[in-house]
Formats: structure tokens, C-alpha cells, sequence
């Protein structure tokens, strides 16, 4: 692979305007793909899916998405009903807390029952976290999420 400022600096191809590099320089694009830690998780937006008319390979016919606000980083974990899905969030908040010291502070989420119930509020409540419902009808869109 060829140095672009090699390639304009010599006139080795016909066209290209002469432009001068910062070498200590990078773009925007560049510094967010080379980011380590690219995941805030302080505020994430969830939703489940399903059931789907066919299972999975592993069985499974719901899925859970789960989107990070900051840098759209988004999980699709799946499961075998929308009961797991309380179990399977705590286990992502789990995991990101111990392996990456990360803490969720916001979760935003449409009115689904599965996200309300007392397992759910007792957990937000323990760990400081503020669950959200962004809308108040039923059944109301996430956009984020949903996007997804």
C-alpha cells in the first residue's frame, strides 16, 4: 500500500492537487476508529424483539437489543423468551462493570413488560440507575433502538 504523501509529493499521479500532511495529525474518522474504549454505556436504549416465526440456531426466537447513546455500539443478545430478558441485561451490566469499570446510569426503553417489573426496579434502584420510558403510550417507539 501506497503513501498518499509519497504519491503526491513525487507527481506520481497525473490530477491530484499538491497538498501538505501533518504527520501528528488525525481526522476525526480516524481518532474515533482508534478509540480503546469507544463504549460509555452511561446511557443505553433497549428494546426487545420477537417471537420470531422460526428459531435460531441456538434456539432461540426473541432477541434483545441493546444500543450505547455515545458511540452506537449495539449488542443483539438472543433468547429463548422475553423473561430472560431482565437476565440477560444484568449479565451485560455485569460483565461491563467488572471488565471495562464502566457504569450505567440512564436506561431508556419503550413500554414493554418486560422491562417493568420488580426485578428490574429493584436492580435499577440498587445499582443508581434511572430507567426511562421516553414515551407514554403503550407500545411506543425508541427511536435509537429501533433504528437498530
Amino acid at each position: 500500500m501506497y503513501n498518499l504523501d509519497r504519491l503526491v509529493s513525487k507527481n506520481l499521479v497525473d490530477g491530484l492537487p499538491t497538498l501538505k500532511f501533518e504527520k501528528d495529525r488525525v481526522c476525526d474518522a480516524c481518532q474515533k476508529g482508534k478509540q480503546i474504549k469507544i463504549v460509555s454505556l452511561e446511557l443505553l436504549h433497549m428494546d426487545l424483539f420477537g417471537p420470531s416465526r422460526t428459531m435460531n440456531i441456538g434456539g432461540n426466537y426473541y432477541g434483545l437489543a441493546i444500543v450505547d447513546d455515545y458511540s452506537r455500539f449495539t449488542w443483539t443478545l438472543f433468547i429463548l423468551t422475553n423473561d430472560h430478558a431482565f437476565t440477560v441485561f444484568k449479565e451485560l451490566a455485569k460483565v461491563s462493570q467488572n471488565e471495562n469499570n464502566n457504569h450505567i446510569y440512564v436506561i431508556k426503553f419503550d413500554h414493554g413488560r418486560e422491562f417493568q417489573n420488580e426485578r428490574f426496579k429493584h436492580f435499577c434502584n440498587k445499582h443508581g440507575t434511572k430507567h426511562n420510558f421516553p414515551l407514554q403510550e403503550p407500545h411506543s417507539k425508541n427511536g435509537v433502538v429501533e433504528e437498530k
